[in-house]
């Protein structure tokens, strides 16, 4: 059983999707063509038919899955995803979420990895996450923060955040990486 006239027929639809008229985002992102092929194959009456198809499509989605022409993530990669973005003016992609109200993410905790002041008293800070913070305000701290110290960082005004470093002060800072 080939699945060139499902995939056919997915490009015909998605000309008629496109040519209707109505925005991106007044409708629902489309499914990959090799999920949306397995879920089509529900639709079949015959149970040898059904299942031949099962099995052509959820081969040619295990294919399209281990070349990387698909990617399948759960919820949680999302939220991760979003966690590792924290500092930048970035916007999950639709089809990350499906459409549903994803809620603000606006403080994250971190823990430092290493700290370095330049020649103007001003502090990068590297987490373990690997996100580099670098301070823009001239708020002088005491000491830098060490290897293990805790960090809150809370979006402050005009794309800024505040990084609260534990033990040690207040800067306001900007995500480099």
């Amino acid at each position: 059983m080939t699945l060139r006239p499902a995939i056919l027929g997915l490009g015909l639809a998605g000309g008629l999707v496109l040519a209707s008229g109505a925005s991106a985002q007044d409708r629902p992102p489309e499914r990959a063509g090799a999920l949306k092929a397995v879920v089509d194959c529900r639709a079949i009456q015959d149970g040898t038919a059904r299942l031949a198809c099962y099995d052509a499509a959820a081969a040619a989605l295990d294919a399209a899955e281990a070349k990387g022409d698909v990617v399948v993530v759960d919820r949680k990669q999302v939220q991760e995803a979003r966690r590792a973005s924290f500092g930048f003016n970035f916007q999950m992609p639709a089809f990350m979420t499906r459409g549903e109200k994803v809620e603000e993410l606006n403080r994250i905790e971190a823990t430092v990895a290493s700290s370095r002041q330049d020649p103007h008293g001003k502090w990068t800070i590297k987490l373990a996450d690997g996100a580099v913070w670098k301070q823009i305000d001239t708020e002088k701290l005491r000491k830098g923060p060490a290897p293990g110290t805790k960090v809150e960082i809370r979006t402050a005004s005009l794309g800024s955040y505040f990084l609260k470093i534990e033990g040690i002060g207040q800067i306001r800072a900007k995500r480099e990486n």
